[in-house]
């Protein structure tokens, strides 16, 4: 007996469908016909029994033509002598008395993939967009669509356009939806189909017809429909107001757009909507599906930007599952962070707690981050938790509690205390290189109160040589420097082991040059290194600008039920502490030389002892408009921190910045000339592109001034790039 798949199994299909006994027998040839179909779908070659399918399409058995047409579409493109004998009987089946065959024919000629083939259907589709039976109509109009695809790029034809806008108004609701899909896809050079006011009031009084997946396609395209007075917005209103109550949560979710989109100035209407979206939300976040409980969570987060507290008496919904993805979790954890208050705070540190210990690495440490961001409003009680967690002497939790840390005492000087307490210990365990610099930034900041400060330091410097990140290693030599400013006599000779090696051994440049920095910089006296080092320990100022939540609801109502919350863009800042800005100083002093002085090529002088809070950024920023944007090309692999540091050095300063990882990595800086003209400079970095995208603000009108800051910027950027 032939296996399945071998020349022999096709030879015999093959004699089966031409011998005369099977044809005779109905049940017999459709089993044949049942056996090639199964062989197709298992990836088997069975085009060599194409004409033998050919001859089987003419029958009355509606189940044997529906078998016969989809081998005919499978294999029309790699057969298409043959695939046009088969035209006839397709044709003729167009015009069968049973609708069932005329759509069934219609439709399987619009899928054969062959050269020649518009010439054969025009004819049939344009009948059959007049047919009577309403399922024909459905397949022509998804045909006229496919037609125009197989063109190319054919002029549209305006009479099948003219036809489908007619069929809009068709009894058969599916045949009005499948319209639009249609001309959408027609028109899609033209901008796609256009809704009029008669067209938006029309799909609006068919609504209730609709199922619910034309219901979602329908208020999809409603968007494009802009009310041209009052009263005809509250009109649409109300006829939308039903479908805020629908089961289907894509209804729902199309309708919420809809009226926020619609609502746009009137904002008490938008927060009315989002407070009956609530409810649908909170039962797709619980549903059985990850897929639409993710979108749920994500839209949630969306909401929370504008409305903080609007989920706050059901952050129970929000507790994590045991049967939960980590992605899911991920979300609900970050919701958590958003809902947190003085009632909810010990039932949510508690949850987040348990999740600190999952045998997920890496949810592990989303709960340890998550805490840490609540720490920021109820630092004694996270702070708390956090040290009991180091009691676990696990790698991954105490790297992860140690960067926690670093960031909580740079915002919440508070805390600095007890930070400390904990620290000692840690050594021991970590083994990452995050949580080495996050800890060896902590032990050089904050090595005065920390009393084994410089043992645990002196540890890291004896084992320097076996240390392979260079980034550890520059966060070494600048802790050891900053402590033995503040405990010279156990640092001492330590830090000339440690600069030495750096100097004479280290084979990595950047390591290299920053040991020299560090060297010439004590070299020319310990007020200088001080007057350089002592950098402030904290600035709970700049939690300011970071994850700012309370933003209009039109920021991100384009963006709503779409994929775009599902990807996680983050559009604000996420600040950072330690000395992410501290990495590329040496390359400062060459490009404080090799820059030149653009400042006198501009005509300009920029101040350099002009200080700015964030407050006071924040409210200029929004209060003044943009004037100049631009974007210039970025090298791959440049770190954005050279940016920083080095337009520093032309008193350029930076308010706010991102993670260095971050895409896109932003930075918010300031200036200002000798003449009181402030600049406000928003840079963005993409690193797919990759490109650097310029923004600049200034509190005066003074185009000459901004022409000579945006060439100082220019200049100072190209040489940057090119001593990369």
């Amino acid at each position: 007996m032939p296996y399945l798949g071998s020349e022999d199994a096709v030879k015999e299909l093959k004699r089966a469908l031409s011998n005369p006994n099977i044809q005779a027998d109905r049940l017999r040839y459709r089993n044949v016909i049942h056996k090639v179909i199964r062989h197709m779908t298992q990836g088997v070659d069975v085009s060599s029994v194409f004409m033998e399918m050919v001859k089987a399409s003419a029958t009355v058995d509606i189940v044997q033509k529906k078998l016969v047409y989809l081998y005919m579409c499978t294999y029309a493109c790699q057969k298409p002598d043959l695939a046009l004998l088969a035209i006839n009987t397709l044709c003729k089946d167009c015009s069968d008395p049973n609708p069932m065959v005329r759509g069934l024919a219609l439709r399987s000629m619009c899928n054969l993939r062959m050269p020649g083939i518009i010439e054969y259907i025009q004819q049939p589709i344009h009948n059959g967009l007049r047919d009577k039976a309403s399922y024909v109509r459905r397949v022509a109009v998804l045909g006229c669509s496919k037609m125009h695809s197989q063109q190319g790029d054919v002029e549209v034809d305006g009479v099948v356009v003219n036809e489908l806008y007619s069929l809009l108004r068709d009894p058969d609701p599916i045949v009005v939806v499948n319209c639009l899909r249609a001309l959408e896809e027609i028109l899609k050079g033209e901008g796609g189909v256009v809704i009029n006011k008669p067209i938006a009031h029309h799909l609006l009084n068919r609504m209730a017809e609709l199922d619910q997946w034309g219901q979602s396609e329908v208020l999809g395209f409603l968007l494009r429909y802009n009310p041209k007075t009052e009263d005809e917005l509250f009109d649409i209103l109300n006829l939308l107001d039903n479908f805020l109550k629908s089961n289907h949560t894509s209804v729902v979710m199309g309708a919420t757009k809809l009226f926020l989109v619609l609502a746009v100035e009137f904002p008490n209407v938008q927060r009315d909507v989002l407070g009956r979206l609530k409810g649908p939300l909170l039962a797709a976040s619980a549903s059985e599906s990850k897929e639409m409980c993710f979108a749920a969570l994500c839209h949630v987060r969306e909401i929370l930007r504008s409305m903080p507290g609007h989920f706050s008496s059901h952050y129970k919904k929000f507790f994590c599952s045991y049967n939960d993805p980590h992605y899911i979790k991920s979300q609900k954890m970050d919701i958590l962070c958003e809902l947190v208050n003085d009632e909810n705070v010990h039932n949510v540190l508690e949850e987040l707690r348990i999740c600190c210990t999952d045998i997920s690495v890496q949810l592990a440490q989303t709960a340890i981050f998550a805490i840490g961001r609540i720490a920021k409003t109820f630092s004694e009680k996270c702070v708390k938790i956090l040290s009991q967690l180091l009691e676990f002497n696990q790698e991954h939790i105490t790297s992860a509690v140690i960067q926690t840390f670093r960031d909580l005492v740079w915002l919440c000087p508070q805390c600095i205390a007890k930070v400390c307490l904990a620290l000692p210990g840690c050594e021991e365990i970590i083994q990452d290189n995050e949580g080495k610099r996050a800890l060896i930034w902590l032990l050089g900041m904050h090595g005065d109160v920390i009393s084994n400060a410089p043992y645990i330091l002196e540890d890291f410097v004896d084992n320097i040589k076996t240390e392979i990140s260079p980034t550890v290693k520059i966060e070494l030599l600048t802790a050891v420097v900053r402590l033995f400013l503040s405990r010279p006599a156990e640092c001492q000779d330590m830090l000339g082991r440690l600069i030495y090696y750096c100097i004479e051994e280290e084979i990595d440049m950047a390591v290299r040059d920053r040991g020299l920095f560090y060297y010439r910089l004590l070299a020319s006296g310990v007020n200088e290194a001080k007057q350089v080092m002592n950098s402030p320990k904290s600035d709970p100022t700049l939690s300011v600008l970071e994850n700012q939540t309370d933003q209009p609801i039109n920021t991100w109502v384009p963006a709503f039920n779409t994929l775009m919350p599902l990807h996680d863009i983050k559009h604000g800042l996420a600040l950072t502490a330690g000395s992410e800005g501290d990495h590329h100083v040496s390359e400062e002093i060459n490009l404080k030389a090799d820059l030149g002085n653009p400042l006198d090529a501009a005509d300009l002088t920029l101040e350099s002892n002009i200080t700015m809070t964030p407050e006071v950024y924040e409210m200029s920023w929004l209060s003044t408009d943009t004037a100049c944007e631009c974007s210039l090309n970025w090298k791959t692999g440049v770190q954005p921190d050279i940016l920083q540091t080095s337009l520093h050095l032309m008193n350029i300063f930076t308010i706010a910045k991102s993670k260095t990882a971050a895409n896109p990595w932003k930075s918010y800086l300031y200036a200002q000339d000798s003449s009181g003209n402030l600049f406000l400079i928003e840079l963005r970095l993409f690193t797919d592109a990759p490109s650097l995208d310029v923004s600049v603000k200034q509190n005066s009108k003074n185009d000459q001034g901004l022409q000579n800051f945006m060439t100082i910027l220019r200049t100072a950027i190209s040489a940057i790039l090119d001593l990369s």
